[in-house]
């Protein structure tokens, strides 16, 4: 027979998807596995917003939707990016898709042509790489050591430049790190975007997840940077609505209009329900996100506290998301052995650091995304499997 695609053949699987679900396994067989590898919220979808889809539901709201999106939630993002980010856009710069994970795609697809480079900042989410990859470009990847906080600087960033140099791609409130943008790394992005003529695809998922007083800035709201940056952004995190599949990206017109032909072509449309739901979540009430940020809070100050208590572990306080990234400095085992211990010795299921880059090596990853009892069991495993790590 012909062969397969060589390039889905060089893809790697997502590797929080796969520890979760080797954590779902182990639990079927049996195994009391504390699940600490995934991002999905621990709390139900408001109640608010379920009932929007279910009374879209009710009034046959289950055929094909424009495939941009419905215009309720068109009009709602762009008076959420003026509202909330001081970001202008007009509605054809906006796309609704299944799930921010295709929007950055598209977003991408849009932007890129084969052999481009994209700048990745290390440690970055392990779909950043791959999709790069998929669209026949190159990933470049920025390290930013935790021996400096993950701190992007103006030299990094030139330092990875070339003539292919296409696209920089930027998540604050960033996934594993929790790191929030300061003024003086947005002011470094800006220059070096403007100097090289970059796009900048800005990932904002946890945008609304941040603590001890970091602020979650735009970067499309900078000077003359609207033009050339793409915002990414969904419901997943800050609404707990990750089984919905509903993201959105907005963009320079000329780069909507071609992600929109994928868009088009390759799934339609969103789903036609979650887009009410979508509706009702941007502008509906906004204490249940409140609720939620306050429970990660208080779950990100006994984590941290407990793992720096643990000889062995190091952990910096994120700044935002709902992940910590610590660091074990006196194990001789790489992250993958690491979190392979972790799972066999201690019931914990991790993402090992080495799939956020190279810069991520002698880290595992937990989210604080779930309930504080499995956190409060999770820090006493770990006491007691430290030494063996």
């Amino acid at each position: 027979m012909k062969p397969l695609s060589t390039r889905l053949g060089r893809t790697e699987p997502s590797a929080t998807i796969a520890v979760s679900d080797r954590a779902r396994t182990l639990r079927a067989e049996g195994r009391d596995i504390i699940a600490l590898a995934g991002g999905d919220p621990d709390f139900p979808t408001p109640r608010h917003i379920v009932e929007a889809a279910e009374a879209a539901l009710r009034a046959g709201d289950t055929h094909y939707p424009p495939a941009r999106g419905r215009p309720a939630l068109i009009e709602a993002i762009v008076d959420k990016l003026e509202r909330e980010n001081g970001v202008r856009v007009r509605p054809n710069q906006v796309i609704v898709t299944p799930g921010a994970k295709w929007a950055l795609f598209v977003a991408l697809a849009a932007l890129v042509n084969p052999g481009d480079e994209v700048l990745v900042l290390d440690p970055a989410w392990v779909s950043y790489g791959p999709m790069v990859e998929l669209n026949d470009a190159r990933a470049v990847r920025v390290a930013l050591p935790a021996s400096d906080g993950y701190r992007i600087t103006e030299a990094r960033l030139r330092g990875a430049l070339s003539e292919r140099s296409k696209v920089l791609l930027v998540n604050s409130p960033n996934n594993p790190t929790g790191r929030v943008l300061g003024r003086e790394e947005i002011d470094a992005i800006v220059r070096v975007a403007h100097d090289a003529d970059l796009y900048v695809i800005s990932d904002e998922i946890y945008e609304h997840l941040v603590f001890d007083g970091a602020v979650h800035h735009s970067l499309a709201a900078e000077p003359g940077m609207a033009e050339r940056t793409v915002v990414i952004n969904g419901f997943s995190k800050a609404y707990a609505m990750t089984g919905w599949r509903l993201g959105w990206l907005a963009a320079p017109e000329p780069v909507a209009t071609l992600a929109m032909n994928l868009h088009s072509q390759g799934v339609t449309s969103a789903s036609s329900f979650a887009m009410a739901a979508g509706v009702a979540a941007l502008t509906g009430p906004q204490d249940c996100v409140a609720e939620m940020v306050a429970a990660y809070a208080e779950r990100r100050r006994f984590m941290v506290e407990a793992l720096n208590a643990i000889e062995g572990i190091e952990c910096r306080a994120p700044d935002g998301a709902f992940y910590l990234f610590p660091r074990f400095p006196r194990s001789g085992l790489d992250s993958v052995a690491l979190a392979e211990r972790l799972l066999e010795q201690g019931d914990i299921a991790a993402v090992p650091g080495i799939a956020f880059g190279e810069a991520g090596e002698g880290h595992l990853r937990f989210t604080i995304a779930t309930s504080m009892t499995d956190l409060e069991r999770a820090a006493e495993r770990l006491a007691r499997v430290a030494p063996d790590l």
